[in-house]
């Protein structure tokens, strides 16, 4: 029976626009054992993947409202649901695995889930190859941006958060991870942002803290002097910022894997360097995040296909010899996050909702 139940969860899963794809070893099956009790999977596979009161829940399903606020609040809690707020009321909803119920783990973060996602990482890869619309892209640095001629704001990392007004910041879940397997890194811990919902969420679990627009213009300095990748949602109107290291986030991880990470990693620049300004200092080579540059003929070149247009290697170039160019077949981003799940579906071929 509780095998069974798990079985229908993964499918339900799987018709979420993020995906959650079987595998032959059935890890994917031992993440929800851990994650959910046979009763919060069932009841998960009956909420709707819109916001919804806890009154129009239980009159939907014929529950008390009570019992079923404290269950819904308690799954909140532990990351198997999401909670948004109207006021001082709480809704509820279903949410994707990944991005999203992996993501909500990082105050339950343990080495057995950090060892179960590792193995089910390359599965669920291969699994969503076929959607070309990613959940997060790259976004330049402040300074990168500087360094080009055509920016359009969902670009500009400044003009995109600069009017939020609930702001959170709390540790890198993928940091975590790779701590709990030993693979610990000297990047800031304390450095990935929520913005309004999502950042309610953060902070009413207890994963995060509000801060205020100052901080966090003080944490993307830090994460440009960090050398840190710039991952916010794929969307114009973003809910989250990731401060990315390729030795810890899987994205980059596994693009820095391939022979053109470019074609992995959604990102609307690539990286351009003036030969007649280059002197090879290889201070870019050194802090390329994906090993994009090589010194050829005492001149640093991009290899064709490596550069994620991240801006890393600009702030530290002393010639000013590396700009960002303008990928021209790109698409503007969803207007908001919905919009990109709502992208993906068509791209899945799932039933628009």
């Amino acid at each position: 029976m509780n095998e069974d139940i798990y079985t229908k969860l993964r499918e339900f899963f799987h018709s979420l626009p993020g995906g959650y794809p079987a595998t032959d070893t059935g890890v994917e099956i031992k993440i929800l054992e851990k994650l959910y009790t046979p009763e919060e999977a069932d009841l998960t596979m009956k909420l709707k993947e819109r916001p919804e009161r806890v009154a129009d829940i239980a009159s939907r399903l014929g529950m008390n409202e009570a019992g079923l606020a404290e269950q819904l609040e308690n799954m909140a809690q532990k990351g198997i649901i999401y909670r948004v707020r109207e006021g001082e009321e709480r809704l509820y909803r279903v949410y994707q695995f990944l991005v999203g119920i992996y993501e909500f783990q990082l105050k339950h973060l343990d080495r057995e889930f950090a060892e179960l996602f590792e193995e089910y990482l390359p599965y669920y890869g291969m699994g969503m190859a076929e959607v070309k619309t990613g959940q997060m892209r790259t976004i330049p640095l402040g300074s990168a941006i500087d360094s080009t001629t055509e920016v359009a704001t969902y670009n500009n990392i400044r003009e995109l958060i600069k009017d939020k007004n609930f702001i959170s910041v709390q540790n890198c879940i993928c940091r975590k991870e790779q701590a709990l397997l030993g693979n610990e890194c000297d990047y800031p811990k304390e450095i990935c942002l929520g913005f309004g919902d999502f950042a309610q969420y953060y902070v009413d679990n207890g994963m995060g803290r509000q801060i205020d627009m100052a901080e966090t213009l003080k944490l993307l300095d830090a994460a440009e002097k960090a050398g840190l990748v710039l991952m916010p949602t794929n969307s114009q109107d973003v809910e989250a910022i990731c401060c990315c290291c390729s030795c810890c986030c899987p994205n980059l991880r596994f693009a820095k894997m391939m022979t053109r990470p470019i074609d992995m990693v959604q990102t609307h620049y690539v990286s351009k360097i003036d030969p007649n300004l280059c002197t090879a200092c290889e201070e870019c080579q050194e802090r390329c995040p994906m090993d994009a540059i090589k010194i050829d003929d005492s001149v640093s070149e991009i290899i064709d296909g490596r550069c994620i247009g991240c801006g890393v290697c600009i702030p530290t170039c002393a010639d000013q010899a590396i700009s960002l160019e303008l990928r021209p077949d790109m698409e503007t981003p969803p207007i908001d996050f919905e919009a990109t799940f709502q992208k993906i579906r068509t791209e899945r071929g799932l039933v628009i909702k």
